[in-house]
Protein backbone atom coordinates (compact mmCIF):
# COMPACT_ATOMS: atom_id res chain seq x y z
CA UNK A 1 0.00 0.00 0.00
CA UNK A 2 1.19 3.51 -0.80
CA UNK A 3 3.08 5.03 2.16
CA UNK A 4 1.07 8.24 2.04
CA UNK A 5 -2.19 6.26 2.08
CA UNK A 6 -0.94 4.22 5.05
CA UNK A 7 -0.01 7.41 6.89
CA UNK A 8 -3.43 8.97 6.43
CA UNK A 9 -5.29 5.77 7.25
CA UNK A 10 -3.49 5.89 10.62
CA UNK A 11 -4.36 9.57 11.06
CA UNK A 12 -8.05 9.14 10.28
CA UNK A 13 -8.37 5.89 12.26
CA UNK A 14 -8.95 7.80 15.51
CA UNK A 15 -12.27 8.96 14.06
CA UNK A 16 -13.38 5.50 12.96
CA UNK A 17 -15.33 3.39 15.46
CA UNK A 18 -14.15 -0.22 15.96
CA UNK A 19 -11.15 0.40 13.69
CA UNK A 20 -8.77 -2.54 13.32
CA UNK A 21 -6.17 -3.90 10.91
CA UNK A 22 -7.41 -7.24 9.59
CA UNK A 23 -4.29 -8.04 7.59
CA UNK A 24 -1.78 -6.14 5.43
CA UNK A 25 -3.64 -3.66 3.20
CA UNK A 26 -7.04 -4.45 4.73
CA UNK A 27 -8.70 -2.43 7.50
CA UNK A 28 -12.16 -2.77 9.06
CA UNK A 29 -14.37 -0.32 11.02
CA UNK A 30 -17.94 0.90 11.41
CA UNK A 31 -19.04 2.96 8.42
CA UNK A 32 -19.12 6.67 9.37
CA UNK A 33 -21.29 7.48 6.33
CA UNK A 34 -24.35 5.42 7.26
CA UNK A 35 -23.55 4.78 10.93
CA UNK A 36 -23.44 1.03 10.21
CA UNK A 37 -25.84 -1.31 12.02
CA UNK A 38 -28.16 0.46 14.44
CA UNK A 39 -29.16 -2.82 16.13
CA UNK A 40 -25.69 -4.28 16.62
CA UNK A 41 -23.14 -1.74 17.85
CA UNK A 42 -20.23 -4.13 17.37
CA UNK A 43 -20.89 -4.80 13.71
CA UNK A 44 -18.31 -3.16 11.46
CA UNK A 45 -18.86 -3.39 7.72
CA UNK A 46 -16.65 -0.62 6.36
CA UNK A 47 -13.32 -1.57 4.75
CA UNK A 48 -10.20 0.03 3.33
CA UNK A 49 -8.63 -2.33 0.81
CA UNK A 50 -6.09 -2.26 -1.99
CA UNK A 51 -6.65 -2.87 -5.70
CA UNK A 52 -3.35 -2.73 -7.59
CA UNK A 53 -1.81 0.59 -6.44
CA UNK A 54 -5.11 2.17 -5.35
CA UNK A 55 -6.62 2.31 -1.88
CA UNK A 56 -10.43 2.10 -1.88
CA UNK A 57 -13.33 2.16 0.59
CA UNK A 58 -16.38 -0.11 0.65
CA UNK A 59 -19.28 -0.41 3.10
CA UNK A 60 -21.21 -3.69 3.03
CA UNK A 61 -24.11 -2.08 4.90
CA UNK A 62 -25.01 1.02 2.83
CA UNK A 63 -23.11 0.03 -0.31
CA UNK A 64 -20.90 3.14 -0.36
CA UNK A 65 -17.92 2.58 -2.65
CA UNK A 66 -15.22 5.13 -3.42
CA UNK A 67 -11.52 5.87 -3.49
CA UNK A 68 -9.69 6.61 -0.24
CA UNK A 69 -9.22 10.16 -1.55
CA UNK A 70 -12.98 10.70 -1.81
CA UNK A 71 -13.57 9.00 1.55
CA UNK A 72 -11.22 11.44 3.27
CA UNK A 73 -12.88 14.33 1.45
CA UNK A 74 -16.25 13.37 2.97
CA UNK A 75 -14.98 12.60 6.47
CA UNK A 76 -12.35 15.24 7.19
CA UNK A 77 -11.85 18.18 4.84
CA UNK A 78 -8.77 19.41 6.68
CA UNK A 79 -7.02 16.04 6.58
CA UNK A 80 -8.04 15.60 2.94
CA UNK A 81 -6.39 18.90 2.04
CA UNK A 82 -3.11 17.78 3.58
CA UNK A 83 -3.39 14.36 1.93
CA UNK A 84 -4.04 15.89 -1.50
CA UNK A 85 -1.08 18.20 -1.09
CA UNK A 86 1.29 15.35 -0.21
CA UNK A 87 0.08 13.27 -3.14
CA UNK A 88 0.45 16.22 -5.49
CA UNK A 89 4.00 16.89 -4.32
CA UNK A 90 4.84 13.26 -4.98
CA UNK A 91 3.60 13.60 -8.54
CA UNK A 92 0.18 11.97 -8.21
CA UNK A 93 -2.07 13.91 -10.59
CA UNK A 94 -5.24 12.31 -11.83
CA UNK A 95 -5.10 8.52 -11.59
CA UNK A 96 -1.86 7.71 -9.79
CA UNK A 97 0.73 9.34 -11.97
CA UNK A 98 3.91 8.61 -9.98
CA UNK A 99 6.97 10.77 -9.94
CA UNK A 100 10.30 10.38 -8.19
CA UNK A 101 10.36 11.76 -4.70
CA UNK A 102 11.99 15.18 -4.80
CA UNK A 103 15.15 15.77 -2.83
CA UNK A 104 14.74 19.26 -1.41
CA UNK A 105 16.81 21.22 1.08
CA UNK A 106 14.61 23.81 2.75
CA UNK A 107 15.79 27.22 3.80
CA UNK A 108 13.97 29.79 5.85
CA UNK A 109 11.85 31.73 3.36
CA UNK A 110 12.80 35.23 2.34
CA UNK A 111 9.56 37.11 1.91
CA UNK A 112 8.98 39.20 -1.17
CA UNK A 113 7.04 42.46 -0.80
CA UNK A 114 4.69 41.61 -3.66
CA UNK A 115 3.66 38.83 -5.99
CA UNK A 116 5.39 39.12 -9.34
CA UNK A 117 2.57 37.81 -11.51
CA UNK A 118 0.06 39.33 -13.93
CA UNK A 119 -3.38 40.18 -12.61
CA UNK A 120 -6.19 37.87 -13.70
CA UNK A 121 -7.66 40.99 -15.32
CA UNK A 122 -4.84 40.81 -17.87
CA UNK A 123 -5.04 37.08 -18.65
CA UNK A 124 -7.94 35.88 -20.80
CA UNK A 125 -8.43 32.44 -19.20
CA UNK A 126 -8.26 33.76 -15.64
CA UNK A 127 -10.43 36.78 -16.36
CA UNK A 128 -13.04 34.70 -18.20
CA UNK A 129 -13.31 32.11 -15.43
CA UNK A 130 -13.73 34.71 -12.68
CA UNK A 131 -16.07 37.03 -14.58
CA UNK A 132 -18.29 34.06 -15.45
CA UNK A 133 -18.56 33.48 -11.69
CA UNK A 134 -19.31 37.15 -11.02
CA UNK A 135 -15.94 37.63 -9.27
CA UNK A 136 -13.71 40.69 -9.64
CA UNK A 137 -10.58 39.40 -11.47
CA UNK A 138 -8.44 42.34 -10.30
CA UNK A 139 -8.27 40.82 -6.80
CA UNK A 140 -6.30 37.79 -7.95
CA UNK A 141 -3.20 36.83 -9.92
CA UNK A 142 -2.51 34.26 -12.61
CA UNK A 143 0.41 31.82 -12.83
CA UNK A 144 0.85 30.04 -16.13
CA UNK A 145 3.27 27.64 -14.38
CA UNK A 146 2.12 27.43 -10.78
CA UNK A 147 4.76 25.02 -9.49
CA UNK A 148 7.62 27.09 -10.91
CA UNK A 149 6.07 30.18 -9.33
CA UNK A 150 5.90 28.47 -5.93
CA UNK A 151 9.49 27.25 -6.25
CA UNK A 152 10.63 30.83 -6.85
CA UNK A 153 9.58 31.54 -3.25
CA UNK A 154 10.63 28.27 -1.67
CA UNK A 155 11.60 24.85 -3.10
CA UNK A 156 8.43 22.77 -2.90
CA UNK A 157 7.72 20.85 -6.09
CA UNK A 158 9.83 18.32 -7.94
CA UNK A 159 10.76 18.96 -11.55
CA UNK A 160 8.77 15.79 -12.31
CA UNK A 161 5.46 17.45 -11.43
CA UNK A 162 3.30 18.26 -14.45
CA UNK A 163 2.89 22.03 -14.72
CA UNK A 164 -0.50 23.69 -15.05
CA UNK A 165 -1.92 27.21 -14.89
CA UNK A 166 -3.69 28.35 -11.72
CA UNK A 167 -5.41 31.42 -10.35
CA UNK A 168 -3.29 32.64 -7.44
CA UNK A 169 -5.03 33.86 -4.29
CA UNK A 170 -2.59 35.90 -2.17
CA UNK A 171 -2.40 35.53 1.62
CA UNK A 172 -1.05 38.57 3.43
CA UNK A 173 -0.29 39.19 7.08
CA UNK A 174 1.03 42.50 8.31
CA UNK A 175 1.62 43.55 4.68
CA UNK A 176 3.87 40.56 4.02
CA UNK A 177 3.16 37.74 1.57
CA UNK A 178 2.91 34.72 3.88
CA UNK A 179 1.37 32.27 1.45
CA UNK A 180 -0.94 31.76 -1.47
CA UNK A 181 -3.58 29.39 -2.71
CA UNK A 182 -3.65 28.11 -6.28
CA UNK A 183 -7.03 27.39 -7.87
CA UNK A 184 -6.91 25.00 -10.83
CA UNK A 185 -8.92 25.64 -13.99
CA UNK A 186 -8.71 21.93 -14.80
CA UNK A 187 -11.60 19.94 -13.33
CA UNK A 188 -9.47 16.77 -13.27
CA UNK A 189 -6.73 18.27 -11.10
CA UNK A 190 -6.48 19.02 -7.38
CA UNK A 191 -8.83 21.98 -7.08
CA UNK A 192 -6.93 24.01 -4.45
CA UNK A 193 -3.29 23.92 -3.38
CA UNK A 194 -2.34 26.04 -0.38
CA UNK A 195 1.30 27.02 0.11
CA UNK A 196 2.45 28.68 3.33
CA UNK A 197 5.80 30.45 3.39
CA UNK A 198 5.54 30.86 7.14
CA UNK A 199 3.89 28.03 9.09
CA UNK A 200 3.34 30.37 12.04
CA UNK A 201 1.33 32.88 9.97
CA UNK A 202 -2.47 32.73 9.72
CA UNK A 203 -3.82 30.69 6.81
CA UNK A 204 -6.47 33.34 6.19
CA UNK A 205 -7.43 35.33 3.10
CA UNK A 206 -8.25 39.03 3.55
CA UNK A 207 -7.05 39.40 7.14
CA UNK A 208 -5.07 42.59 6.45
CA UNK A 209 -8.12 44.33 4.96
CA UNK A 210 -10.76 43.96 7.68
CA UNK A 211 -11.93 46.49 10.25
CA UNK A 212 -11.61 44.64 13.55
CA UNK A 213 -14.13 46.86 15.37
CA UNK A 214 -16.91 45.72 13.02
CA UNK A 215 -18.53 42.28 12.60
CA UNK A 216 -16.28 40.04 10.50
CA UNK A 217 -17.80 37.42 8.23
CA UNK A 218 -15.86 34.17 7.84
CA UNK A 219 -16.54 32.15 4.69
CA UNK A 220 -15.27 28.77 3.54
CA UNK A 221 -13.43 30.09 0.49
CA UNK A 222 -11.74 33.29 -0.71
CA UNK A 223 -14.03 33.66 -3.73
CA UNK A 224 -17.12 33.58 -1.49
CA UNK A 225 -15.61 36.23 0.79
CA UNK A 226 -15.48 38.77 -2.04
CA UNK A 227 -19.29 39.05 -1.98
CA UNK A 228 -19.52 40.15 1.68
CA UNK A 229 -18.19 43.35 3.25
CA UNK A 230 -15.52 43.02 5.94
CA UNK A 231 -15.00 39.32 5.39
CA UNK A 232 -12.19 36.78 5.48
CA UNK A 233 -11.80 33.15 4.42
CA UNK A 234 -10.03 30.28 6.13
CA UNK A 235 -7.94 28.54 3.51
CA UNK A 236 -8.21 24.89 4.33
CA UNK A 237 -9.48 24.46 7.88
CA UNK A 238 -11.27 25.84 10.87
CA UNK A 239 -9.07 27.94 13.10
CA UNK A 240 -8.99 30.21 16.12
CA UNK A 241 -9.63 33.59 14.50
CA UNK A 242 -9.81 35.33 17.87
CA UNK A 243 -6.02 35.14 18.31
CA UNK A 244 -5.62 37.07 15.04
CA UNK A 245 -7.66 40.01 16.28
CA UNK A 246 -11.15 38.92 15.15
CA UNK A 247 -13.31 39.52 18.22
CA UNK A 248 -16.78 39.55 16.62
CA UNK A 249 -16.91 36.75 14.02
CA UNK A 250 -19.95 35.59 12.09
CA UNK A 251 -19.40 32.19 10.48
CA UNK A 252 -20.82 31.52 7.02
CA UNK A 253 -20.58 27.83 6.15
CA UNK A 254 -21.68 26.24 2.88
CA UNK A 255 -25.33 25.28 2.53
CA UNK A 256 -24.83 21.52 2.81
CA UNK A 257 -27.23 20.18 5.46
CA UNK A 258 -26.33 16.55 4.63
CA UNK A 259 -22.58 17.08 5.08
CA UNK A 260 -21.59 15.61 8.45
CA UNK A 261 -18.32 17.53 8.63
CA UNK A 262 -20.00 20.90 8.07
CA UNK A 263 -22.72 20.03 10.59
CA UNK A 264 -20.05 19.23 13.19
CA UNK A 265 -18.33 22.56 12.55
CA UNK A 266 -21.60 24.46 12.84
CA UNK A 267 -22.44 22.71 16.11
CA UNK A 268 -19.00 23.57 17.54
CA UNK A 269 -19.37 27.20 16.44
CA UNK A 270 -22.74 27.50 18.19
CA UNK A 271 -21.41 25.82 21.34
CA UNK A 272 -18.57 28.32 21.70
CA UNK A 273 -21.03 31.24 21.40
CA UNK A 274 -20.06 32.70 18.02
CA UNK A 275 -22.66 34.01 15.59
CA UNK A 276 -23.51 31.88 12.58
CA UNK A 277 -25.55 32.03 9.39
CA UNK A 278 -28.16 29.27 9.00
CA UNK A 279 -29.45 29.29 5.43
CA UNK A 280 -33.25 29.46 4.94
CA UNK A 281 -35.09 26.65 3.17
CA UNK A 282 -35.68 28.67 -0.01
CA UNK A 283 -31.93 28.74 -0.68
CA UNK A 284 -30.93 25.63 -2.64
CA UNK A 285 -27.47 26.71 -3.84
CA UNK A 286 -24.43 25.21 -2.09
CA UNK A 287 -22.24 28.28 -1.59
CA UNK A 288 -22.31 32.07 -1.72
CA UNK A 289 -20.92 32.27 -5.25
CA UNK A 290 -23.67 30.00 -6.58
CA UNK A 291 -26.27 32.01 -4.63
CA UNK A 292 -25.11 35.22 -6.29
CA UNK A 293 -25.28 33.57 -9.71
CA UNK A 294 -28.77 32.34 -8.77
CA UNK A 295 -29.93 35.91 -8.31
CA UNK A 296 -30.03 36.09 -4.51
CA UNK A 297 -29.19 39.26 -2.57
CA UNK A 298 -26.59 37.46 -0.46
CA UNK A 299 -25.82 40.38 1.85
CA UNK A 300 -29.49 40.69 2.79
CA UNK A 301 -29.94 36.93 3.18
CA UNK A 302 -26.91 36.77 5.48
CA UNK A 303 -28.09 39.71 7.60
CA UNK A 304 -31.57 38.21 8.03
CA UNK A 305 -30.35 34.73 8.90
CA UNK A 306 -27.57 35.33 11.43
CA UNK A 307 -28.17 33.64 14.78
CA UNK A 308 -26.45 32.74 18.03
CA UNK A 309 -26.99 30.72 21.20
CA UNK A 310 -30.44 29.09 21.65
CA UNK A 311 -31.92 30.59 18.50
CA UNK A 312 -28.98 29.25 16.48
CA UNK A 313 -29.50 25.77 17.95
CA UNK A 314 -33.18 25.79 16.99
CA UNK A 315 -32.49 26.96 13.43
CA UNK A 316 -29.63 24.48 13.06
CA UNK A 317 -31.87 21.60 14.12
CA UNK A 318 -34.41 22.63 11.48
CA UNK A 319 -31.72 22.99 8.79
CA UNK A 320 -29.54 19.88 9.18
CA UNK A 321 -30.36 16.58 7.46
CA UNK A 322 -27.95 14.20 9.21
Amino acid sequence: MDLIDSKYINLVSARLDKFKRVKPNLYNFRCPLCGDSQKHKNKARGYFYQVKTNTNYKCHNCGASMSFNNFLKKIDGTLHGKYSMEKFKEGFTGKNFPAEKPKIEYEKPKFKPKIDLPSCSDVVSGRTYLENRGIDPSKFYFADKFCAFVNSYQPTFSSKVIEEPRIVIPLYYQKQVVGFQGRSLNSNSVKYITIMLDDEAPKIYGLDDIQENLPVYITEGPFDSTFLDNSIALCGADGDVHKWGVSNPTWVYDNEPRNREICKRIESTIDRGDKIVIWPSNIVEKDINDMVLGGHDVKKVVELNTYSKLQAKVKFTEWKRV
